[in-house]
């Protein structure tokens, strides 16, 4: 038996009347801006000790936000590929409110360095513990690669204290969304033919690079569009609709190539080296397969008890499993299935607020 279609998120009477919804929207969006504002750390030493090693600072800088919660468990969201982290988890900004400060990392627009990356994230923490906290970060499909590659590098030093990690749908590795070889009868996705064309223009032209990149555009916003499709959406949903696809439209050729360039530098995981020892939630979609390839190493691993425990040695994975089997729960779906992740969410905050409590006592 078919479970019941999705409630409507607004009374009939709103959504029908364009207007209505275009001055929420606006209104939501104002909000945000109000209570999302720049952060810069106090120390930045990391940072500037990248001025020789890049690029360009200012091209290659990623913008920090922070949003003022209530607790002593701030969260830091790392997000994918698009959108921006800021609207990434705006179905869960109240729920990581009631726990502590939210920080947002949204990646630089004009390119992308693994190393400043680490560099940003690493000065954060240390100003994060400075104020007497520890930070759960919080990350999403190609945001998890990040955070799992820095968990493992240098600039990870014993001195940064993390509560906890939390990861959505993670892409550990590049093999989990494109195969070496196609494989018979599994078809190619259209995620995994875009990387595939991004990857094979670095040996052509800039213009092929540009030409990839815009169908790469298209890809991301047709991703969005199929999970829009057949759903009232609220003021929040067109709110952040509307930002989406400015992050998706604005981003240049150079900012786009250098993110993936970033997802060939990610080192697979492997079940003799922990990704993270302290308590860990790894959230893993109904439908994970329609963008991650059957092979995908980190799939492999984390639905095996063995190499899982071995990865997160206080870590739990979660199946994130729609009630309506019309609906089921897409890659990263935390917009259109917030539903779904957020209790999974919110009782693994409560649990660490728990234990902090106790460690108080």
């Amino acid at each position: 038996m078919k479970s019941a279609s999705p409630r409507p998120f607004l009374p009939k009477a709103i959504t029908s009347h364009p207007t209505v919804v275009t001055v929420a929207a606006t209104a939501n969006n104002f909000m945000r801006q109000m209570s999302i504002k720049p952060y810069i750390p106090r120390l930045r030493r990391r940072e500037f000790l990248m001025k020789d090693r890049v690029a360009s600072l200012h091209a290659l800088r990623n913008q920090i936000f922070k949003e003022k919660g209530g607790g002593s468990i701030p969260t830091i969201v790392i997000g994918g590929f698009v959108p921006d982290a800021t609207e990434a988890v705006e179905f869960q900004r109240d729920l990581f409110r009631n726990y502590g400060s939210i920080y947002y990392f949204n990646f630089a627009r004009n390119g992308f360095s693994l190393k400043m990356f680490f560099a940003q994230l690493a000065d954060l923490l240390e100003d994060i513990n400075q104020r007497g906290e520890k930070p759960v970060i919080f990350s999403i499909s190609f945001g998890c690669g990040l955070v799992g590659a820095f968990l493992r590098s240098e600039m990870n030093d014993p001195s940064l204290m993390i509560k906890g990690v939390l990861m959505a749908s993670p892409v550990l590795c590049i093999a989990d969304l494109i195969r070496e070889e196609r494989e018979k009868g599994s078809g190619v996705r259209m995620l995994e033919s875009n990387l595939k064309r991004i990857l094979r223009s670095s040996s052509t032209s800039p213009e092929d690079a540009g030409r990839q990149i815009e169908r790469a555009r298209r890809c991301f916003q047709s991703l969005f569009e199929a999970g829009a499709e057949n759903r009232q959406l609220n003021h929040r949903h067109l709110s952040i609709r509307k930002k989406i696809m400015e992050v998706v439209g604005k981003t240049p050729t150079k900012g786009g190539y250098e993110r993936v360039l970033a997802l060939k530098e990610f080192t697979p995981p492997t079940h003799d080296r922990p990704i993270f020892a302290g308590p860990a939630l790894v959230l893993l979609a109904e439908r994970e397969e329609d963008i991650l390839v059957p092979a995908s190493p980190t799939l492999a691993l984390l639905r095996n008890y063995d190499s899982r425990a071995a990865l997160f040695p206080r870590g739990k994975v979660k199946k994130v499993v729609s009630e309506n089997i019309d609906d089921p729960v897409a890659h990263a779906s935390l917009i259109f299935h917030h539903h779904c992740y957020s209790p999974l969410i919110d009782a693994w905050y409560s649990r660490l607020q728990v234990t902090q409590l106790f460690a108080v006592v």
